[in-house]
């Protein structure tokens, strides 16, 4: 599922090709991805219009149209965007695509359709209505600890509630767990100052390199530092830190990836 450096990366894709430019006709090939929003009241909503600028909170990506209101993209399990002149090269899961008086295109491209499309006068209200905690990128430490404060359980369960703090998944909470030397499902309540210390700079390493190491694409885990976990994310592959197997144990509902002895449980 693309989390927030993935959506991040999407943000910047969109801004680097969609902005600024009239969109003359949409084709909405899944009514099924639609979120608060009729087929005619999205069409209505984008024709004629432009895209004018982007904002992302944790997992979710909005554009701001020209006349006021922002189209909402949530990008499931395997959404993606694709910009394209030639049809031809028209991603197979296309679901909606904005067709721009450039005569290029873009797509949501969205296979199991796990993925929402909107509109919303206002990402603020949004966002709350929603219970949204914070954007995972915009909080500092003390504000970090005061979340985890307010939360009771497994520590990877924590990371991963949305209504607690926006846009971290399974797949990078793991990383951040495994940088952090901290077993998923090690108590909130038993993670001392130095650990939940460690723990926030981890995620903010994670989030920031993954951005940069390009997050939402095919090959992110081959350009990611060969001494993080994801790039051995499989059970029985070799701990880069210590040699040991990787083993995959259950936490928070989902499939959880470790190294038992970098990560002892508690």
């Amino acid at each position: 599922m693309p989390e927030l450096p993935d959506v991040e990366n999407f943000k910047r894709y969109l801004d680097a090709t969609g902005l600024h430019k009239r969109i003359e006709h949409i084709t909405l090939t899944s009514e099924k991805v639609l979120h608060g929003v009729t087929r005619q009241k999205l069409a209505a909503a984008l024709t004629g219009h432009a895209l004018s600028r982007t904002y992302r909170h944790g997992k979710h990506l909005f554009a701001e149209l020209d006349d006021g209101p922002w189209l909402m993209l949530h990008f499931g399990m395997t959404g993606f965007l694709a910009y394209f002149q030639n049809l031809d090269d028209d991603p197979e899961h296309d679901r909606l695509r904005l067709d721009f008086d450039n005569g290029y295109h873009l797509a949501f491209v969205n296979q199991r359709l796990f993925g929402e499309v909107g509109v919303v006068e206002d990402p603020a209200a949004f966002i709350t209505e929603q219970e949204l905690g914070p954007d995972a990128l915009a909080l500092d430490e003390d504000a970090f600890r005061h979340v985890l404060a307010e939360r009771r359980g497994q520590v990877k369960s924590a990371l991963m509630d949305q209504s607690l703090i926006a846009g971290i998944g399974n797949v990078y909470s793991d990383e951040m767990l495994f940088q952090a030397g901290i077993h998923p499902k090690t108590l909130i309540s038993d993670l001392d100052d130095a650990a939940v210390h460690t723990l926030y700079a981890a995620m903010m390493n994670v989030l920031n390199v993954a951005i940069d190491k390009g997050a939402g694409s095919a090959d992110l885990f081959d350009n990611l530092p060969q001494g993080w976990l994801l790039p051995h994310r499989d059970e029985g592959a070799k701990c880069p830190r210590c040699g040991g197997a990787i083993e995959k144990v259950s936490a928070a509902g989902r499939g959880a990836y470790i190294c038992p002895q970098c990560q002892p449980e508690p």
